[in-house]
């Protein structure tokens, strides 16, 4: 099988790529957050891995694609109450005009499309166990990343967490740190909730919690390449 050699952001080299599982590889792409139509940007990131996909498999590699979908965030409830239609059916209609956009270019349909309310429970558990190990919060019903409890955040970019700018304006109370982020917001009123053991509440509206319960459950033990958008 001849041998890829991909760009490392970690370690800004071109190095070989070599797959955890012999023949086998897993490519994880944080999909839309369908609050409204695809623009060019997601459309780049689409064809992008779809290219990639395409090469490893050329090259003989049985490759698992996994494109998530965002289906629900703040801007999609804020849009459900100014056009008083139900926040799923907004999330639908823009998640079918993602697909409509991935057709016409010719990508190649996804191995695993998880939607984000699909995995709620997994959502919980994976905060649950962060909390226990210290790596995540509560506070006044959110639940936060604890980005200073981590040694490897932000290694993969190659940054220094005392180097990023802090979040202007008054910010989220109840924060450790400012730059600490809401895998899981309190719900208000209205708004769609789950029960979790934090009270009532849904998804935070960032791409923070979603993805990584549901790429863990597609790809399993399979070798990963991830991206995002």
């Amino acid at each position: 099988m001849v041998t890829i050699r991909l760009y490392d952001t970690s370690a800004r080299q071109i190095r070989d790529f070599t797959p955890l599982l012999p023949g086998c590889v897993s490519i994880y792409l944080c999909g839309a957050t369908v609050q409204a139509a695809p623009h060019i940007g997601h459309i780049r990131s689409g064809l992008n891995f779809d290219i990639m996909r395409r090469w490893f498999e050329y090259r003989g590699y049985d490759v698992t694609f996994i494109r998530n979908v965002t289906d629900i965030d703040d801007k999609i409830i804020a849009k459900s109450a100014d056009h008083g239609r139900p926040w799923w059916a907004i999330g639908y209609e823009n998640e079918r005009a993602f697909n409509d956009g991935y057709d016409v270019l010719g990508c190649l349909p996804p191995t695993y499309e998880p939607r984000a309310t699909g995995h709620i429970t997994e959502m919980v558990e994976m905060m649950r166990t962060l909390i226990e190990r210290g790596h995540a919060y509560e506070a006044d019903g959110n639940v936060y990343f604890d980005v200073r409890s981590f040694p490897e955040y932000l290694q993969l970019s190659n940054q220094e967490l005392d180097n990023l700018l802090q979040p202007s304006g008054e910010g989220e109370t109840g924060k450790r740190d400012p730059r600490d982020f809401a895998m899981w917001k309190a719900a208000k009123p209205g708004e769609p909730t789950w029960e979790t053991p934090w009270g009532g509440a849904g998804p935070a509206g960032t791409w923070s919690a979603p993805p990584w319960p549901t790429s863990t459950w597609a790809a399993r033990s399979t070798s990963t390449a991830a991206g995002s958008t």
